[in-house]
C-alpha cells in the first residue's frame, strides 16, 4: 500500500511538546514557564470583543457563507493598509482572505506546484511550511543559513533546478526572529523573477518589526504581483488566533487558481473573524502600536539578560518578533534536552531539531524561545532557570 499523504510528514511539533507535560507537576513556587508556542494567550481587547458580539447578534451575514476570497470591505481595507505599510500599490483584487496564514501558504503552494516539484526553504524552517509541502507531494529543498540565520543568495541560486517553483521566506523569521534586510529580500525577489519562480514572503510578524518604515519595497515595483506572494495573519496583531483570519496578496490570475483550493477546503473564511479584523484595522491602530511597543520592550529585556547566559556558553543566534533562537552549550541533543527542561527546570520550549531536516547536526545544538507572552519579570525568571540548570 502506498504511503498516505499525512504519513509523509512528522507529528505537529507544538502538540508533541505539550505531551511532555503529561504527568509532570509544577509546584507553586516554580510554575511552568511555557515559551513553546508563538501565540497570544490574552483575548482581544474588550472593545473588539463587544464589536464582534454586536455583529454576531445583529447581522444575519455573520452566520452565512460569504465570498470565497473574503469580505470585499476587508480586502479593500487590507489593500490600503499594505500599500501604506510598504509604500506600494496594492488593489483589492490582488488580496484574498484565508482561514489563517497557514491556509494562505497551503493555497499558494497548491496553485503554483505540481507533484514532485520543489520549493526552497531556508533552515531553520517554519515547520508547518515543511509539513504542508510533504503532504502536498512537493520536495522541500533546504537552504542552510549561517550564524546570522540569513539565507545566502548564491547558495539559493545553486539549488534552483527545472523542478523549482518557489522560494519561501519568513521575515521577521519564525523560528529565528531575524528581520531580513530590505536589500536581501529584494535580491531574492530578483532571483525569483530571473528564473520565473514565485517568491513567497510570510510576514505574519510584520506588526512587531523593530524597524521604522517599509521593511522592503517589493509592492512598489512594476508587476510585483507576477513574482511576489505576500502572506499575512491577523492573529498576532489583534489576538484573533482562534478565529483563523489570514491573507495573501498576489496577482488576480493566481488568486483565481487559489480560489479553487479555498472553495473546496473551507468555502469561505469565517464571517465574525473577518469582521473583527476589519474593525481592528479601523479602530485599533493606537492599541496595536502599544502592543508593538510592549513586544519590543520584551525583546530588549531578552538582550539585557543575555550576559547571564553568555558566561555559561549559550550563544544567541537570532532575536526579534516573538522569538529568541539560541545555541545551547550542553553535550545533549536538543530533542533530549527540551523534555528534560520540563522535568528539571519547569520550562517548555522547542528544540532546534523541529526546525531542521532530519539528521542536520545544527538542530541538535539549537533551541527556540517564544518570549512574547512573558513580561519583564517572567523573562527574568526564565533566565534565572536557564542560568542555573542542574546539568
Amino acid at each position: 500500500m502506498a504511503q498516505t499523504r499525512t504519513a509523509t510528514t512528522f507529528a505537529p511539533p507544538v502538540m508533541e511538546a505539550r505531551r511532555w507535560l503529561e504527568g509532570v507537576e509544577f509546584p507553586p513556587e516554580r510554575p511552568l514557564i511555557n515559551v513553546s508556542q508563538a501565540a497570544p494567550v490574552d483575548p482581544p481587547p474588550e472593545a473588539l470583543r463587544k464589536a464582534m458580539a454586536e455583529f454576531a447578534v445583529t447581522e444575519d451575514a455573520a452566520h452565512l457563507y460569504g465570498p470565497v476570497l473574503g469580505n470585499p470591505e476587508l480586502r479593500a481595507e487590507l489593500a490600503r493598509e499594505i500599500s501604506d505599510h510598504y509604500d506600494g500599490q496594492v488593489r483589492a483584487d490582488q488580496v484574498a482572505i484565508t482561514s489563517g496564514c497557514n491556509q494562505a501558504f497551503a493555497a499558494a503552494i497548491a496553485a503554483i506546484t505540481g507533484e514532485e516539484d520543489e520549493v526552497i526553504l531556508p533552515t531553520p524552517w517554519y515547520f508547518n511550511h515543511k509539513m504542508w509541502l510533504d503532504m502536498a507531494g512537493v520536495t522541500s529543498v533546504p537552504l542552510p543559513t549561517g550564524d546570522d540565520l540569513r539565507p545566502d543568495l548564491d547558495a539559493a541560486r545553486a539549488l534552483i533546478t527545472d523542478r523549482t517553483r518557489a522560494i519561501a521566506l519568513v521575515t521577521p523569521n519564525n523560528p529565528g526572529g531575524v528581520e531580513y534586510p530590505a536589500d536581501l529580500v529584494r535580491a531574492f525577489y530578483d532571483l525569483a523573477a530571473e528564473h520565473g519562480l514565485r517568491l513567497l514572503v510570510d510576514e505574519t510578524y510584520r506588526d512587531f518589526d523593530s524597524r521604522e518604515g517599509p521593511p522592503h519595497g517589493l509592492m512598489g515595483l512594476p508587476d510585483w504581483d507576477k513574482t511576489l506572494v505576500h502572506l499575512y495573519s491577523f492573529s498576532k496583531a489583534y489576538r484573533l488566533t482562534g478565529h483563523r483570519v489570514g491573507a495573501l496578496a498576489s496577482s488576480p490570475a493566481l488568486l483565481g487558481e487559489i480560489e479553487k483550493f479555498l472553495d473546496t477546503v473551507a468555502i469561505c473564511p469565517g464571517q465574525i473573524g473577518q469582521y473583527a479584523a476589519l474593525w481592528g484595522m479601523r479602530n485599533l491602530r493606537q492599541w496595536l502600536a502599544g502592543e508593538r511597543h510592549e513586544i519590543l520592550d520584551r525583546r530588549a529585556a531578552i538582550a539585557e539578560n543575555l550576559p547571564r547566559l553568555d558566561d555559561r556558553g549559550w550563544r544567541l543566534l537570532g532575536l526579534g518578533a516573538y522569538f529568541a533562537y539560541f545555541e545551547h552549550p550542553f553535550d545533549i541533543p536538543s530533542d533530549e534536552l527540551a523534555p528534560r527542561l520540563v522535568q528539571e527546570a519547569g520550562i517548555l520550549l522547542l528544540p532546534g531539531t523541529m526546525f531542521m531536516p532530519e539528521g542536520d547536526p545544527a538542530g541538535r545544538k539549537q533551541l527556540r524561545i517564544a518570549f512574547a507572552n512573558l513580561d519583564r519579570a517572567g523573562i527574568g525568571k526564565l533566565f534565572d532557570r536557564l542560568a542555573n540548570l542542574p546539568f
